[in-house]
């Protein structure tokens, strides 16, 4: 028999993505009582459980855990998870938090205040009310007002009480950070002044790193108020980019606007980092895989970590019949992202506290890969002067195409793509359209050479490649020295007419091929 459960448990071992997978999107029906999130903000609800060191937060309440294959069971003071009957893996319940157990000197739990989200993050809703709430505006996921109508929570935190919250949590849970959201406001800035104040309460009594989320406000600079506060990551959720599917299921966000969201996620980036920035990318409420993949790439393009969870409706909300999403489903798409968040040097362990940090809600961090080049847009007015230092050094100083500069009117359309090696940029090229007609132009392809024989120079052209079919680019171009021609034919390019001299030496005009 024991050698049975060993062999059941080795073969677990290789299958225990999937298995997180399947329990994130099915439940659990659950034997012993886990405490559980019925309410509140954002698009899921459950408890959480600690599976071979990874945390995850799984459904208990929605009418389709009914159906799971999945349970636990307690044997004495362990516990394990079991499918169809067939155990498969040791888990353990994430406990109730020992700070719930202390109330302010007003006479409030400490529970109503602040929950405990996975095994070290407290989380709150520092006003539990939206003005929507009751408006045709209103997020069909979400549940924030929910559980102060069943009184388990209060309607506005004190920034005072927050910050006691926190050091307790601190103290008797080892809370490692804080999460921050609030209902939608008449005017958003009042929520990012609300949000500052108690992040700055929390800040000076704890010094916890501090996740916010909030509506992108209609003047991006407002977000320096929640820097200057102490807070380190913000959450700016869009949570579809299919604009029929935010209509329908969140129609204030829709409202807003992409433009206006790009702005705001621009601006935090400059202000908290990259990676520092997320979105909620919501799998289930009706968009296809394909606007998820491009939205997560977009928003990785820009520095924004793609926080792709799927939909496990809260009890009482618009959504509650709603099943989550298969969980094939969820494992193609983890593969895909995964492989978005290694091109683009993105990493959920890089995140300093919230959503992200946490990972409880999605499993996307355990189809993380960590490569020795990443390759990306600019990001930063400093990688843009580290990549025009490099192409000076390749094209003035090495090769002597250019006198002084090799800058010209091209580069105020143009994006400057880098390839990272650890912290170093190693390698740049250069895309811009020309004309109206889908024809996009590449060029100045540089590589520092002490990396020209790594695979960096591929990696720029094939990303190149990616970047322009994403917009819509129907005829890729590029002036290549004649010395290069046999690296791009072996790229799948091919050569368009005869060779011609170009900043005096000669050049083979090439297309890329966009059909691969």
């Amino acid at each position: 028999m024991v050698a049975g459960l060993i062999h059941k448990a080795d073969r677990t071992a290789c299958d225990l993505r999937q298995i997180i997978v399947e329990v994130q999107c099915l439940g659990i029906k659950s034997s012993p009582r886990i405490p559980a999130r019925k309410g509140g903000a954002g698009p899921s609800e459950g408890g959480y459980l600690v599976v071979q060191d990874k945390v995850i937060a799984v459904p208990l309440a929605g009418k389709y855990v009914e159906t799971s294959p999945y349970r636990i069971e307690r044997n004495g003071n362990t516990f394990a998870l079991y499918r169809e009957g067939e155990y498969l893996v040791p888990v353990e319940p994430v406990r109730r938090a020992k700070f719930y157990d202390y109330k302010t000197e007003r006479g409030v739990p400490y529970w109503k205040i602040a929950l405990l989200h996975g095994t070290d993050c407290v989380a709150s809703s520092v006003i539990q009310t939206c003005l929507w709430w009751n408006t045709d505006k209103r997020c069909r996921f979400c549940g924030i007002e929910i559980s102060l109508n069943q009184g388990a929570t209060v309607a506005v935190k004190q920034p005072e009480d927050l910050a006691e919250v926190a050091e307790k949590a601190k103290e008797l849970d080892r809370a490692s950070h804080v999460v921050l959201t609030t209902g939608a406001g008449k005017i958003t800035q009042s929520e990012i002044s609300t949000l500052s104040k108690c992040a700055r309460a929390i800040k000076q009594r704890t010094g916890l790193p501090i996740h916010v989320q909030c509506l992108p406000p209609r003047d991006p600079g407002a977000l320096e108020e929640l820097r200057e506060a102490g807070v380190d990551t913000i959450g700016l959720h869009i949570e579809s980019f299919d604009p029929q599917v935010l209509s329908r299921i969140a129609p204030l966000k829709a409202a807003i606007g992409l433009n206006r969201y790009e702005k705001a996620w621009r601006r935090a980036v400059r202000i908290f980092g990259v990676n520092q920035v997320s979105s909620f990318l919501i799998v289930g409420i009706g968009e296809s895989d394909r606007s998820i993949a491009e939205g997560s790439e977009y928003l990785a393009d820009l520095g924004v970590f793609p926080f792709v969870v799927p939909l496990r409706p809260i009890p009482g909300s618009f959504m509650e019949d709603i099943p989550p999403p298969p969980p094939e489903r969820m494992i193609s798409l983890y593969k895909e992202i995964a492989k978005v968040l290694k091109t683009k040097g993105l990493s959920s362990k890089d995140s300093k506290a919230g959503c992200v940090l946490c990972g409880a809600c999605s499993a996307l961090s355990i189809y993380e890969e960590h490569p020795d080049i990443v390759c990306y847009p600019c990001r930063t007015d400093e990688e843009v002067s580290i990549a025009l230092e490099l192409r000076k050094e390749v094209f003035v100083k090495e090769q002597r195409m250019f006198e002084k500069s090799d800058i010209d009117q091209n580069d105020n359309k143009s994006t400057l793509l880098i390839a990272k090696r650890g912290e170093e940029i190693v390698g740049t090229v250069r895309v811009y359209p020309e004309g109206e007609n889908g024809h996009w132009v590449g060029g100045r392809l540089a590589v520092k050479k002490a990396h020209r024989h790594t695979g960096t120079g591929k990696i720029l052209v094939e990303e190149a490649v990616r970047y322009v079919k994403r917009r819509g680019c129907k005829r890729f171009t590029a002036h290549i020295q004649e010395g290069n021609v046999p690296f791009f034919l072996t790229l799948g390019w091919k050569p368009v007419g005869p060779l011609e001299l170009y900043f005096g030496k000669p050049h083979q005009l090439m297309e890329a091929n966009l059909s691969k």
